[in-house]
């Protein structure tokens, strides 16, 4: 195969995942009306520190605790004043809390002297705060600043797997991909959609084939169909929906 075929072989491979994106968007936003964060933050500054304590935590863990937490400290400064000490006082029942509670106050320093008080907005400076990796970066620039970025957790993954969005390895590589062949009017809201469905229909061990929308789009749910292997009876899948929370989730 010469340069020219190769290169028009990918264009249409491209074309084919964009086709096939659009498809499963229309399809997700159909199944997911609503798609907001299940974090409870009142501003930016709240959200990125929310979306640090949930590292290897829960959502409802989180929101067990940011409640005092964002009560006594609402700014980096206040964050500060508040201290080490009391932040891990306040965080303890949150998986990794002294870790956690010191990566907060350490990036409140950064974020008074360095950005003016101000939460970044750009991929680049928030990567550079103690305990935010590129996952909670994109989710602060989607989800707070309204961003066409799209952040892969592990549900993501798996469903970008399965439908052929891509066949990267690693979150930042599937999240390349997703960013380029998702639809403009989609993008907003894609991390919700695909991790929504990742955590409740398309599930790792016992993915709910027989009511999933995208089922006639996807290559794993057709090969349990063919197999005669549906993963889920569809009498019993039929009756599941996405719970209240699960529908505000980041």
């Amino acid at each position: 195969m010469d340069a020219a075929e190769d290169s028009a072989e990918k264009g249409s491979g491209l074309k084919a995942r964009r086709d096939l994106a659009r498809k499963v968007y229309a399809a997700l936003a159909k199944a997911i009306p609503e798609s907001k964060a299940e974090l409870k933050y009142g501003s930016v500054y709240e959200l990125l520190t929310a979306v640090m304590l949930s590292a290897q935590a829960t959502d409802k863990s989180v929101n067990a605790v940011t409640g005092e937490l964002f009560r006594r400290a609402q700014t980096p400064e206040k964050m500060l004043e508040l201290g080490e000490e009391s932040v891990r006082d306040i965080v303890k029942t949150v998986g990794l809390a002294n870790t956690k509670a010191r990566h907060i106050i350490k990036a409140a320093e950064i974020l008074i002297s360095e950005f003016k008080g101000k939460v970044p907005e750009t991929i680049e400076e928030l990567v550079r705060l103690p305990g935010v990796g590129e996952k909670t970066a994109k989710v602060v620039l989607n989800v707070g600043f309204g961003k066409g970025v799209i952040a892969v957790d592990t549900h993501i993954l798996r469903v970008a797997h399965r439908l052929g969005l891509s066949q990267s390895k690693t979150p930042s590589g599937v999240s390349k991909d997703l960013e380029k062949i998702t639809p403009l009017e989609f993008i907003r809201n894609a991390h919700h959609y695909l991790l929504l469905h990742g955590r409740y229909t398309c599930k790792a061990q016992k993915p709910l084939c027989g009511s999933c929308p995208l089922a006639a789009l996807c290559r794993h749910c057709n090969d349990n169909d063919q197999d005669g292997k549906m993963t889920q009876p569809k009498s019993e899948a039929a009756s599941t929906s996405f719970p209240a929370h699960g529908r505000e989730r980041i």
